[in-house]
């Protein structure tokens, strides 16, 4: 993936800037699906996102970090965040 195709994922679900480099996502999450040598590994929920050259750090929604490299990344998912999103009550 590129830096041009990861701020696009970043623009689709709304990302805010913060002053340390980090994109929050706000109300969506994001699933980065990477491939190394044949294997493969999504890694989903991500709620923070910040690209250091050519490498992705991705803060998930349980409090892990993964560090990727891009050129890994083949492909991203947006998905609205149902935790954030739910209402109280029956529906």
């Amino acid at each position: 993936m590129t830096g041009e195709q990861i701020g696009a994922l970043l623009k689709l679900a709304e990302a805010g800037k913060a002053d340390d480099g980090w994109s929050s996502l706000g109300q969506y999450t994001l699933t980065l699906h990477t491939a190394f040598n044949g294997a493969s590994l999504s890694l989903s929920r991500i709620e923070e996102l910040k690209v250091a050259g050519p490498l992705i750090y991705a803060k998930g929604s349980r409090g892990e970090t993964h560090l990727v490299r891009l050129e890994d990344i083949f492909a991203g998912t947006i998905e609205a965040s149902r935790e954030k999103g739910r209402k109280a009550g029956f529906v």
